[in-house]
């Protein structure tokens, strides 16, 4: 029998209300015991937690790991180091690999690569329609029998209503949730970054934040008339968040994420930047009053999950000029420390709630394994040190790509140790205080 005891830490677990000094023995890959004080069984690893935070293990439900097809720029291998190096015990990855993820055996190469790499758990977001074409459902049912935790044509708006409405009523049937990137391609119209006051003055093209909106508003009322759970990715908007409010004041099977990018960062420093690829996203990032808005909405409980939006690009991807070059941009190791340092040590939200945005409410959304670490649970846990301070330096980073915005920031808070299945799959040598 394999055992952790994970002593002296400070545990913050929304799903049983607990932030308190505690002990966790983890026994055989499980929690086996939480309490006060907890003596070693014999052969036990002992790791000493005092003045850090022990939480259910984070999970990042979107990700990119372009495995198979686009090995040059992530492998499930290098995105899942990544994961645990950052603090996440597992990841959901969206299908725009090559071949797409919209059939069973593609699905399967996922899972069963995964598990040969054996660090994060990995688990498949399938294709909502054939090639993400947006004309006709893929194999949802056989993609989810194999392991396919949600739909999604991310990178891809689905524009066809009566598409999205029969991927709505059909996902009912499995229990998995629908993810809706919400861009009007008409509305975008070739643009590159937010549409206002910034891109006029830079010369740029801009993307109006009623392209998000107005998809926004079609899911909702779509997941009214269907009862079919969707999840809006990677929100910008202050009119996409109001709408959400909305939704759930209704009711409505509607949950939605956002990313540390668009909470920390506004259009006008892509003009600081000097246009650099490494700051174009889609959605692009939004004027400071969206950014006000994504931070009242992370407060306020809008907002049910934070997510990188981790998209791997090659450097010469990236060199392009800023309207030719690809969104994205990696968030893996980043999006922990960003989330501590904005969030939590700027006051927006404390710990608990952050821990909800970042383990249990994902768990809840796609039905997943973790996010709480009751007795039984599977041991999957984050270590934290809020004190930590940390530079980020692309030069380091796990991830095969290096496209961030945020070298040489630095931030106050990180991971320190990732658990895995009972097993450190990760642990920082040293910490900077």
């Amino acid at each position: 029998m394999s055992r952790l005891l994970i002593r002296n830490g400070r545990v913050v677990d929304p799903s049983q209300s607990l932030d308190q000094g505690m002990d966790v023995l983890i026994e055989d890959g499980q929690i086996s015991a939480l309490s006060e004080k907890l003596e070693a069984p014999p052969r036990t690893n002992v790791f000493d937690a005092a003045g850090l935070v022990v939480a259910p293990g984070f999970i990042d439900a979107h990700v990119h790991l372009r495995e198979p097809g686009f090995e040059y720029k992530e492998t499930i291998e290098s995105g899942s180091r990544a994961a645990v190096a950052g603090g996440f015990t597992a990841v959901c990855c969206m299908p725009n690999t090559n071949p797409v993820n919209d059939e069973p055996s593609v699905t399967r190469f996922i899972k069963e690569r995964a598990a040969q790499v054996d660090l994060a758990h990995v688990y498949p977001v399938g294709a909502l329609s054939k090639g993400q074409a947006g004309t006709e459902l893929a194999e949802i049912g056989e993609m989810v029998r194999e392991g396919a935790v949600a739909v999604s044509d991310d990178g891809r708006p689905v524009m066809n209503a009566q598409l999205m409405r029969r991927a709505l009523e059909y996902t009912r049937s499995f229990g998995v949730p629908v993810l809706a990137h919400e861009e009007n391609i008409d509305l975008a119209d070739g643009g590159s970054m937010h549409e206002g006051e910034v891109a006029s003055r830079i010369g740029l093209k801009g993307i109006p934040g009623a392209a998000e909106e107005v998809m926004v508003a079609r899911d909702v009322l779509l997941s009214e008339l269907t009862g079919g759970h969707v999840h809006l990715c990677h929100l910008s908007t202050r009119g996409s968040l109001e709408l959400v409010r909305m939704a759930k004041r209704k009711a409505l099977t509607v949950t939605c994420e956002v990313t540390p990018h668009h909470f920390t960062l506004s259009d006008e420093d892509v003009a600081r930047s000097n246009y650099d690829p490494n700051w174009k996203m889609s959605p692009p990032l939004r004027s400071k009053a969206d950014v006000q808005a994504v931070l009242q909405a992370i407060y306020d409980g809008a907002v049910d999950a934070i997510v990188s939006d981790h998209a791997p690009h090659h450097q010469d991807e990236k060199d392009l000029d800023f309207s030719e070059a690809p969104c994205g941009i990696v968030g893996l190791e980043t999006s922990i420390s960003l989330a501590l340092d904005r969030l939590v040590h700027g006051r927006v939200i404390g710990l608990l709630q952050l821990v909800r945005l970042m383990s249990t409410s994902p768990a809840q959304i796609f039905r997943l394994p973790g996010g709480t670490l009751r007795q039984g649970a599977p041991a999957d846990v984050t270590i934290l040190d809020l004190q930590s301070r940390v530079k980020v330096d692309p030069g380091n980073f796990r991830s095969l790509s290096r496209n961030t915005p945020y070298g040489g920031m630095k931030l106050k808070g990180a991971a320190v140790a990732t658990v895995v299945g009972g097993r450190i799959a990760w642990q920082r040598k040293t910490t900077s205080r």
